[in-house]
């Protein structure tokens, strides 16, 4: 496939499953939708900003915020961007901040943004900070005259984690949470949280430490169900070394414990190493994607659910497997979303037409298959490699990023009509 790069893979996971169940997919790889694509904007590199892999977020004014990993103002160490638009349909980028090339305020943020009440950004960078390349988490805060003001939160130091790479989550009581893929007691990836102090500074804690036996090299951001526990997937370490999915209950003493509900497995047709995160649907039941393995040979992924049983087990079901040949789309590396009637909408990195990837939707059939459609594949014109998953706007259209091939293409952000 054009432009692979297995270094993305940044290792392997999994747990034992209380039942496996493999559904009667309903696979349609030839099933193309008429859905109209558009590209708002394509980066140029250098001080534009270069391989933005982030989902993004909208603000209520309709602008689009993200990161790129790359570019900016001070040479090759990433930005925080806007996308604003026009009444003509088109949309103007500005940088917000670009990295400084000392890596005090970090530097290469691949994950996305979040904000505050207050309209304050909040995100991570993979490096940099204070005590060497461990990473940091930032606040950008908006002056009022169209400048944002940076501020790091914290420097990790390789102990508390490293490579913070997920988006952040905030609780009902403004704690922020987040994952690291590596470092920790055994330098298999931490959950942290963040606390704000009266002070204005931010303390920050481990909730918890992974050991590759329950997990290792967290990657995925997290989700809170309304009783305030935590999911999230790793996608190495557990039973047989292929990933995870966990869950972390509060204690109600500031402690968290941390529970397996998943090991995936690979060549078991369920998937395997889940770098995204996951969704919850108001019974309960988990969604995500294991970027490997699945029902058919090869190895390009599955999209899963994990649903809730009475003894407290969970069952994984495979809603939906991608095709060998890819042409469907495969390696899906991001999280999934909902629409209001229930069908879920992804990417893949790679497939399609022509190898760089997928936008694609699954939708719930009448006998509880679920039948994939692609919406685009893309053809490295500009667009290439989705490394992130999309959002809906107010009017159903879907939104995301693509990194490019770091050759002719810089990456891009586009919109999908379904």
């Amino acid at each position: 496939m054009p432009g692979m790069n297995f270094s993305r893979t940044l290792g392997v996971a999994p747990l034992v499953l209380a039942t496996l169940l493999i559904i009667s997919v309903v696979s349609v790889p030839g099933a193309w939708a008429a859905s109209k694509f558009k590209t708002l904007y394509t980066f140029a590199g250098g001080s534009d900003g270069n391989l933005p892999s982030c989902s993004l977020i909208f603000d209520a004014s309709g602008n689009l915020y993200g990161t790129t990993q790359r570019g900016g103002a001070y040479g090759n160490f990433g930005t925080v961007f806007r996308l604003t638009p026009s009444g003509d349909g088109s949309w103007t980028k500005i940088v917000l901040h670009s990295f400084n090339d000392d890596g005090k305020d970090g530097y290469t943020p691949s994950a996305g943004l979040i904000f505050d009440q207050k309209g304050n950004l909040y995100g991570t960078t993979t490096r940099g900070g204070a005590f060497g390349d461990f990473g940091t988490v930032f606040r950008l805060t908006p002056n009022g005259d169209g400048d944002w003001t940076e501020n790091v939160l914290h420097s990790f130091d390789g102990k508390d984690g490293w490579v913070p790479s997920a988006t952040l989550v905030f609780d009902t009581a403004g704690h922020l949470f987040g994952t690291t893929w590596t470092g920790g007691f055994s330098n298999y990836g931490t959950v942290f949280q963040l606390t704000p102090n009266q002070d204005g500074g931010w303390t920050e804690s481990v909730i918890h430490s992974f050991s590759f036996s329950d997990g290792g090299n967290p990657i995925g951001s997290l989700v809170f169900d309304p009783s305030g526990n935590l999911y999230g997937t790793t996608e190495s370490g557990g039973d047989y070394a292929d990933g995870t999915v966990f869950k972390l209950r509060a204690n109600g003493d500031g402690s968290w414990k941390e529970s397996v509900l998943h090991s995936f497995k690979f060549a078991s047709r369920g998937g395997s190493e889940p770098f995204g995160g996951l969704i919850i649907d108001g019974a309960g039941n988990l969604y995500g994607t294991a970027s490997r393995d699945g029902r058919y040979e090869g190895d390009s992924g599955t999209v899963f659910q994990l649903k809730p049983n009475q003894d407290g087990s969970w069952e994984e079901r495979v809603l939906h497997s991608f095709n060998s040949d890819c042409k469907n789309g495969c390696l899906p590396y991001a999280g999934l979303i909902f629409d209001t009637s229930g069908n879920l909408y992804g990417a893949t990195v790679y497939g399609g037409v022509d190898g760089w990837g997928t936008v694609f939707k699954l939708r719930r059939t009448a006998k509880g298959s679920w039948e994939e459609t692609v919406l685009h594949s893309f053809r490295d014109h500009p667009g290439a490699l989705p490394f992130a998953g999309v959002i809906f706007d107010e009017h159903g259209k879907l939104y995301g990023t693509s990194e490019g091939d770091e050759g002719k293409t810089f990456g891009s952000v586009f919109q999908v009509a379904p």
